[in-house]
């Protein structure tokens, strides 16, 4: 009981929140244009500053475990792979793979993994590993991924040469994982910054999710979205059950347990990351299913994750 109670507690306000943007959207307070504005600010200022404080602050060097590191961003690899190959194979509307994809394969790992690492343990842990390992590549495979599968390039239908070099641009542009490459190098050097810098910083940081989850509630459109109910469904199962269910058991039989597990847990079984919409929003992808898939994962995570936490700690895993 504790377990759901927690695990309401870390997802029902994320959900709130973006109800709480499609209340004041259909009120009239806010509308599309600033949405758009909000969506540009979260990409390009709130989101890589959150993860630039989060990262610098953490103390990667003292307590490093490549083992972990490498099979996160293995398993990272893999996903992102897989899901790719089998939804071109399958997935007969094209114009949706880039949403589906990146929805099905990228977690909310560094939101809302880390509270729940912070309500579960009395320090961090191993999830600064685990967020070092995964969100650049969770970034680089997504802008790659968006570029190819982009309306405008897909209608262009542009030379394989022309899509990479793009890809490549639009990575080396991404303003995420420039935030993401700062902390980290931030963290290794141990660099001290002045307090007012520390509360600028923190200021910032703290409008990144809350804009997020209000863009994602104020775009939502519940006639579009019953339309793609299809794969909504699908790919929410995907990111909650099955990729949890396939390398959960390969991280227990590689010996981890305890902090580093539930690192993986989040990784693997936390809900799709507000970030996927701000991005296919950005790179001209489909923005319905992304938001569709965002507030299905994050209404169902209280009670897989719930699930999955359950049967870790019964086995006496965590």
């Amino acid at each position: 009981m504790d377990s759901f109670v927690f695990s309401i507690n870390a997802t029902i306000p994320v959900f709130l929140i973006m109800i709480v943007g499609w209340l004041i959207r259909r009120s009239g307070i806010i509308d599309d244009n600033f949405t758009d504005k909000a969506n540009d600010y979260v990409f390009k200022i709130g989101l890589p500053v959150l993860l630039f404080k989060d990262l610098s602050r953490a103390d990667l060097g003292g307590n490093f475990s490549f083992d972990l590191l490498f099979y996160c961003m293995g398993v990272t690899t893999v996903m992102f792979v897989l899901i790719w190959i089998f939804t071109e194979i399958f997935m007969k509307n094209k114009d949706e793979i880039g949403a589906f994809v990146q929805a099905s394969f990228r977690s909310s790992a560094a939101v809302l993994g880390m509270a729940f690492i912070d309500n579960m343990f009395s320090d961090p842990g191993m999830a600064p590993i685990m967020i070092v390992g995964v969100v650049p590549l969770f970034n680089t495979y997504s802008v790659i991924l968006l570029t190819f599968k982009g309306k405008n390039m897909m209608s262009e239908k542009k030379s394989m040469k022309d899509t990479l070099k793009k890809a490549f641009v639009n990575v080396a542009k991404n303003p995420i994982i420039w935030g993401v490459i700062i902390g980290i190098v931030s963290s290794f050097l141990e660099i001290d910054f002045p307090k007012i810098i520390d509360k600028t910083v923190d200021g910032i940081a703290q409008t990144g999710t809350p804009f997020a989850l209000i863009c994602v509630g104020a775009s939502f459109n519940g006639g579009k979205a019953i339309k793609k109910i299809k794969p909504t469904v699908v790919a929410s199962i995907i990111k909650l059950v099955v990729l949890p269910a396939v390398f959960l058991p390969i991280a227990i039989a590689m010996g981890f347990r305890h902090q580093e597990l539930v690192s993986i847990l989040i990784l693997l079984g936390s809900p799709t990351t507000v970030t996927c919409f701000i991005m296919a929003k950005s790179m001209d992808n489909d923005e319905v299913l992304t938001s569709s898939i965002i507030v299905l994962t994050t209404l169902l995570s209280s009670v897989t994750l719930t699930a999955w936490i359950f049967l870790l700690h019964y086995q006496g895993l965590i």
